[in-house]
């Protein structure tokens, strides 16, 4: 498998879907804008409302996994990678990931007490391309 491929493919997505298990089991999926901070294909940071849905479903349970797909008129590719998400709310997290434009969803700036950080670390992946699939562990 070739990761630096999967790299290449992720950074040039838009948006990103995000999973995560509620309190009867079953899988949510919420789409999102791409990742604000990447490291390789271990972690992922996004941003979010700390009052969210997914907030309170990530603390109690941390199983997670997020999605990244493009559909050609052709070609169709997907990226699943599972692990674990962590909420942040420390001021360095917050400010690691902060951008200019962040204001326009959360009003009160770096320092709103509804922004958090959303921290995705993979323990294992799935490629789908050309009708064919490949696990792969991180």
């Amino acid at each position: 498998m070739d990761l630096l491929k999967i790299e290449k493919f992720i950074n040039k997505q838009k948006v990103s879907f995000i999973c995560s298990v509620d309190d009867n089991g079953f899988p949510n999926v919420k789409a999102m804008l791409r990742p604000c901070k990447r490291t390789g294909l271990k972690e992922f940071y996004f941003s979010t409302n700390t009052s969210s849905l997914r907030v309170k479903q990530y603390q109690k349970n941390p199983k997670a996994s997020i999605y990244f797909y493009h559909k050609g008129l052709i070609r169709y590719v997907g990226v699943m990678l599972a692990g674990k998400m962590e909420v942040l709310t420390d001021q360095d997290s917050k400010n690691m990931i902060w951008r200019r434009g962040d204001t326009m969803f959360y009003k009160k700036g770096v320092t709103d007490p509804d922004y958090c950080v959303l921290k995705f670390t993979a323990t294992s992946g799935r490629y789908y391309c050309d009708l064919a699939t490949e696990s792969f562990e991180l």
